[in-house]
């Protein structure tokens, strides 16, 4: 089968490690992990594999011209920059592109047009999005018009309000009035039997006063005593039969 150049295509997407160097990578060979022949970030063409080929040091890089590969900053043992250059002289550079590395894991870090273009790209999704939401909830009648229909807005509506309860209808004038009636007579035959001045007090009670029957020989004088006033006292009753008819006299 045909290798696929990975350098010809967009390698932002893509990592690489080789977990053989990572317990063992430090700022001398660092280098020397990153020009492993199956990095795909690697160029084999540039001058560090001339370098390494002919067994030279790095420090004879200053003195070629064409594509080079150094180590730009190093915080060990978690993070390596490594920056590929075209080097036109000694003292001119033109930086192509930084690799970082971060616990082994080699990346391509994205220049500032592609981070530019992504954020747009995000942001004009979200707008896009929008718009279609809000498309889906427009309707239009020729009679009425345009207007908003929400699927949700009703189901939060009666989520949201409370169940209103039936109010009960008020009690008439004859209604009130029967029922004062009625608990006016009852506290009269039953009368509390205990007060409470006020709200947290003991209760008192209440002195009842019986009425003092009179005795049976007093009823009996009185009842006497009546009896003859209303026979005298009443009137005769008028006769019911008619008067005499008067007659003529014969002579």
């Amino acid at each position: 089968m045909a290798s696929v150049d990975l350098r010809d295509n967009n390698l932002l997407g893509i990592s690489w490690v080789d977990s053989g160097w990572v317990p063992i990578l430090n700022p001398g060979n660092v280098l020397d992990y990153f020009s492993e022949r199956s990095n795909p970030f690697y160029d084999r063409t540039c001058n560090n594999e001339v370098v390494k080929m002919q067994r030279l040091t790095l420090e004879h890089l200053n003195q070629m011209v064409g594509v080079e590969y150094i180590l730009l900053h190093a915080q060990e043992p978690i993070l390596y920059i490594i920056r590929k250059q075209q080097r036109q002289s000694p003292t001119q550079v033109i930086p192509l592109s930084d690799y970082y590395i971060i616990a082994g894991v080699v990346y391509q870090a994205p220049d500032l047009g592609t981070v530019i273009g992504s954020r747009v790209l995000s942001a004009v999704h979200g707008v896009q999005s929008a718009f279609d939401e809000a498309m889906s909830y427009c309707r239009y009648h020729p009679s009425k018009g345009y207007w908003w229909h929400f699927k949700d807005q009703e189901e939060r509506d009666a989520k949201a309000k409370p169940k209103s309860k039936k109010k009960e209808e008020p009690s008439s004038l004859f209604q009130r009035q029967r029922v004062d009636t009625l608990l006016l007579d009852l506290r009269s035959k039953f009368p509390p039997t205990f007060y409470q001045p006020k709200p947290g007090e003991k209760p008192i009670p209440v002195e009842v006063k019986k009425e003092t029957e009179p005795p049976v020989e007093l009823v009996k004088q009185e009842e006497r005593e009546r009896e003859p006033a209303t026979k005298t006292s009443a009137p005769a009753p008028p006769s019911s039969k008619p008067p005499p008819e008067k007659r003529a006299r014969l002579q």
